[in-house]
């Protein structure tokens, strides 16, 4: 009953941040983590999705430039390019993929092992029907209550992946995925307290079709011709306030808000070899805009997975960068103002970045 209390006027705070003084450091800002969501006392609050700056059209000069790629993989991106390839193809596609990313205590030295970014976690996962991506963002306010939030999301991270490697999925349900890994942990014998946002890209290899599932703030982009063709919608419940996988001790199960899994929202569509697929946690949404990530996107050219790593690279510090930045007007802040306040700078956060081309699959 403690804890609930506790709980309770834990969320009044969040729900009612302070506001800052003259010369106070931005980086108290109350979006620095994000909280564990309660339901006692809150009103419901409906908040517009945001899609920040319009898409940059490609130019001839670059469309040229692809043209002039050498090898088959420069060559197969220009046709995508110019247009697409018949809809009779027969060969299996794949995914290249590259990782890269920033615990948001990465300046203080403090890394994690494995494919976890401070608290973001994420996997990539191969069978011999599907490739299939994962990220996920654990709710740093549980850091308050002695839980660690990157246990909740590396594990619900392992075990998606684990149940990939085992066949024990349907390329077309992404949904179905999220459903038994987070079962799987709610009957999990060693206690496991947290919350998470997470984003399921699947890639059925024969059929060519992408299929999703994002849940919360975390999501993806479809890039082709060097405009977004594809989205992923944000979910929140209100301001910062992103849908959530959770477990709560059992004294506070109602109090902690929680989603199920099937309320993540569900697309699928065909893609083309060339299409180029960028999945990341809300740290690299939250501090650039499409425009600024296509810029950096028209700088890969084929699939080869080191021009893939060093773009991915790119585009994870650049993001880490702006969002030290007190000066610079954040897709965030703009949200943030878009919600009544009055705030500048860049969001710290852990930053997760997945990047990926579609390519003929090759054993």
């Amino acid at each position: 009953m403690e804890l609930q209390s506790s709980l309770s006027r834990a969320a009044l705070s969040w729900l009612c941040p302070r506001s800052h003084g003259a010369g106070e450091n931005r980086a108290s800002h109350p979006w620095k983590k994000k909280p564990p969501t309660f339901l006692r006392g809150v009103t419901h609050i409906t908040v517009l999705s945001r899609h920040e700056a319009p898409a940059a059209s490609e130019s001839p000069r670059v469309i040229q430039s692809m043209l002039d790629t050498r090898g088959v993989e420069g060559k197969l991106v220009a046709r995508a390019v110019l247009g697409g390839l018949s809809q009779t193809d027969s060969r299996d596609y794949s995914l290249v993929t590259a990782s890269c990313g920033f615990g948001k205590d990465f300046r203080k030295g403090i890394l994690k092992k494995g494919m976890c970014y401070g608290d973001d976690a994420c996997f990539v996962a191969r069978h011999r029907t599907a490739d299939v991506l994962g990220v996920a963002d654990g709710v740093g306010g549980w850091r308050d209550y002695g839980v660690d939030p990157s246990q909740f999301s590396g594990t619900l991270m392992r075990t998606c992946e684990r149940l990939v490697k085992e066949g024990r999925f349907v390329p077309s349900n992404p949904v179905g995925i999220l459903t038994t890994g987070y079962c799987e942990l709610l009957q999990n014998k060693v206690p496991l307290l947290g919350s998470s946002t997470a984003c399921i890209v699947v890639l059925d290899r024969s059929s060519h079709r992408l299929h999703t599932a994002n849940l919360g703030d975390s999501g993806f982009l479809v890039v082709r011709g060097g405009e977004v063709v594809h989205r992923s919608d944000e979910q929140q419940h209100y301001f910062n306030t992103p849908f959530q996988l959770s477990i709560a001790p059992p004294e506070a199960e109602g109090v902690v808000l929680s989603d199920s899994p099937e309320a993540a929202d569900s697309t699928s569509f065909d893609v083309q070899l060339g299409d180029i697929i960028l999945t990341a946690t809300d740290g690299l949404f939250d501090n650039m805009p499409d425009y600024m990530i296509l810029q950096e996107l028209k700088k890969l050219k084929n699939s080869n997975y080191e021009s893939i790593q060093q773009t991915a690279r790119s585009i994870a510090e650049q993001a880490h960068e702006l969002a030290y930045d007190p000066t610079y007007m954040s897709p965030f802040a703009q949200f943030a103002c878009d919600n009544g306040l009055n705030v500048r700078g860049g969001k710290p956060d852990d930053i997760t970045v997945l990047l990926s081309i579609v390519a003929e699959y090759t054993d």
